[in-house]
Parts: structure tokens; C-alpha cells; sequence
């Protein structure tokens, strides 16, 4: 079995500098369901196909497959809403490797930090640019901010 354990953060805009070059992400999702979600995802010039069982917790089951960005595209056009679109920085803080998405349409102004776990209980040492974590609030998942944009959230934004 394929299992993530990951944590997520909202960054603070004021203290983020990258120092790294991002890469450009559009995802999507064939099917969100109460059990899972599929996932087209192109990042730069690799493409993917991701299975992920549904969750609050740290930990959730996926599948990942390589597929050709040609597939990804056709696969795109099935999806019944717009595309998320990031760009997605990889920071190495402290022996962990750090996610950190900064989200463009719809989902302006949403700066999350994602880091992938060995166990539940292992420490991190948050950097100094981590803010409020979201672990767990299912409106940041990015299966829900495809139906719920953050620039939708009016006031109710962390």
C-alpha cells in the first residue's frame, strides 16, 4: 500500500523569499468522491495520474502513475471544473523537503506549504516563513479549492 503523511501550512506572505525556481502546475480531478479523488496533474514537462483515498487526517493512500502530458491534456478537457494552476517551489529546510505552492485564477493569494512525513509523530521544525497549520480543514485540499475557490471564502480566509 502507497501511503502520504503530510502536514500543511499557510505561509506567511511577508516572511517567503524564494531562493529556488518554481515550476508551473495545472491539476485537475476526473472524480472526488466520499472515498477518493483522481487527479491529472501536469508539472512542468511530466505528467501524472494520482489516486488518493479521501481524508482529514495526516494520512491518506495514493497512487501515483506517470502518463504522457498528450494523455494529460486529453484527460484535462473530461474535468468538470477549471484547472487549478500553481507554481510549486521545493525548499529543503532542516532535513525535510518542503512543498510550497503559490496559487494563481481563482485561488490568488493562497500560499500553502505542504511537507511529506516518514510517521505521524515525527518532529519538524517549522521555518520561520510557516504560519497557521490547516492540517486536517478539508476546505485546502486542493479537490475542495477546485469547487470552493479561495477568492470565494470572503471573509472566512485564515
Amino acid at each position: 500500500m502507497n501511503i502520504e503523511i503530510e502536514r500543511k501550512f499557510i505561509v506567511k506572505p511577508d516572511k517567503w523569499k524564494p531562493n529556488v525556481e518554481g515550476v508551473f502546475y495545472r491539476q485537475n480531478y476526473l472524480s472526488i468522491t466520499d472515498q477518493s479523488v483522481v487527479r491529472v496533474r501536469i508539472k512542468g514537462t511530466e505528467a501524472t495520474l494520482t489516486v488518493k483515498s479521501s481524508g482529514t487526517g495526516l494520512t491518506r493512500e495514493e497512487y501515483q502513475y506517470e502518463i504522457s502530458v498528450k494523455d494529460a491534456e486529453n484527460l484535462l478537457h473530461l474535468c468538470p471544473h477549471k484547472s487549478i494552476e500553481k507554481t510549486r517551489y521545493k525548499i529543503d529546510d532542516q532535513g525535510h523537503r518542503w512543498d510550497v505552492d503559490e496559487f494563481r485564477g481563482k485561488n490568488e493569494g493562497l500560499l500553502m506549504a505542504e511537507v511529506e512525513l516518514k510517521s505521524e509523530t515525527e518532529e519538524v521544525i517549522l521555518p520561520e516563513w510557516i504560519g497557521v497549520e490547516v492540517t486536517g480543514d478539508p476546505r485546502y485540499y486542493n479537490a475542495a479549492l477546485i469547487q470552493n475557490s479561495f477568492q470565494s471564502w470572503g471573509n472566512k480566509k485564515e
